[in-house]
């Protein structure tokens, strides 16, 4: 035989194992996503519903998160963002807008009840999800809706919001938060110590996303029970970036028995993204600052939304691998173990700004087939998928039912 056309006939065959594989990794990707219980502890789709309404039910192209997306990737709990910010919190509108983004929520369960559950218990996804069902849980980013009121935790339990980040991106009447240069209450407020020690008794879940180092560091001195990161990725790959978990706060989070879920955003996993948005940030504190001036003294304000956008103009976002997630599960496993890692995406949270092959609640089977690479078990990733929050889930539920019992 002609050596050239051998050659050629041994690359052919290399290349057809290749793909034999490659598909053969795909479906078993795709297998396990159905098989799995996926849980996604942050998706931001109620914001983008107040902002303009799509009915998630059917195929929305400019959402990251409907029904049919959800579906595919074999999605079964997605917990939805209750967002509000700093802002509605001054203007004295945070409560509002929470109760009206719960009320969509209810409303899209409402127009499919086929497609859509509300969850409000762990117990309740193995009844609930039949049918092909995507369930929907509530959790609570920023703890402002609260107002000053110890009541409003349980008024927000019975609507189903079953965490509460306490902070966002600035520090409230609960907490400092990571992004916040001023840190008034030094970590928790005192009312933010009976905030948390209410969400333990209740048995809703404490979240300490976004909440700076020291806030961390109470939250886990005084909760009863384990505690959880809903959103965050790892510091180490973003030095100086508070925003994301350090690597002690990740072994005392875990050794609580609580877990941390990654985020794909880019500017928590991306270091030039992650040094941009604290640029951002600092700059646009700035603004604010010079705005109150202008407001005393009556001059010309700056546009804010003007000056966002120049500024992002400025500093794209860097296209990103879904390599640069996988780091972050192979990193956050080997300090802290299997059993205290899992998903919060930040889908419909960041603008669009997620890695390749990590764009919607579609493409959980692809970081399925990356976890495989990396040689991780079927088990394992199970546990990642979801397993690990649920076990966490139910521990904090049977907390409250001891407390219940040691007060009676």
């Amino acid at each position: 035989m002609n050596k050239q056309l051998s050659i050629t006939i041994v690359i052919a065959l290399l290349l057809n194992t290749a793909n034999t594989l490659a598909n053969s990794t795909t479906l078993t990707a795709m297998e396990l996503a159905k098989k799995a219980i996926i849980v996604d502890t942050h998706i931001d789709a109620p914001t983008k519903l107040l902002a303009e309404w799509r009915d998630l039910g059917s195929t929305a192209p400019s959402r990251e998160f409907d029904y049919p997306s959800a579906y595919s990737g074999g999605l079964n709990v997605a917990f939805m963002s209750i967002y509000t910010s700093a802002r509605d919190d001054q203007q004295g509108k945070a409560k509002q807008i929470a109760h009206t983004q719960i009320d969509s929520i209810e409303a899209l369960i409402v127009r499919h009840p086929d497609k859509f559950g509300l969850l409000s218990s762990p117990k309740d996804i193995e009844r609930l999800k039949t049918g092909n069902r995507v369930l929907l849980a509530l959790g609570m980013e920023n703890g402002a809706p609260i107002e000053d009121d110890i009541n409003q935790v349980g008024k927000f339990f019975k609507r189903g919001v079953r965490y509460i980040t306490l902070a966002h991106s600035a520090s409230n009447r609960i907490s400092d938060s990571s992004y916040d240069p001023r840190r008034q209450w030094n970590g928790l407020s005192p009312f933010g110590k009976n905030v948390v020690s209410e969400m333990n008794r209740l048995g809703m879940i404490v979240d300490v996303s976004h909440l700076s180092d020291k806030a961390v560091k109470d939250v886990l001195l005084l909760s009863k029970v384990p505690v959880i990161a809903s959103h965050s990725a790892f510091r180490h790959f973003t030095p100086g970036f508070e925003r994301n978990i350090s690597d002690e706060l990740a072994l005392a989070i875990a050794a609580k028995g609580g877990v941390i879920q990654i985020s794909f955003g880019i500017p928590f996993i991306n270091r030039k993204s992650a040094d941009d948005l604290q640029a951002f940030f600092k700059e646009k504190a700035a603004v604010a600052k010079q705005n109150q001036a202008a407001i005393v003294s009556g001059t010309e304000l700056i546009d804010e939304q003007s000056f966002d956008k120049n500024w992002w103009d400025k500093h794209p976002i860097p296209v990103t691998p879904i390599d640069a997630v996988l780091n972050q599960f192979d990193y956050a496993i080997k300090l802290v173990g299997i059993d205290h890692i899992g998903i919060g995406s930040d889908f419909d949270g960041v603008q669009g700004a997620l890695p390749e092959g990590l764009k919607s609640v579609a493409d959980y089977p692809n970081l399925i087939a990356g976890l495989q690479t990396r040689g991780y078990s079927d088990e394992q990733i199970t546990k990642l998928l979801g397993g690990n929050f649920l076990r966490v889930w139910n521990e904090i539920e049977s907390g409250a039912e001891k407390l219940a019992l040691q007060t009676h």
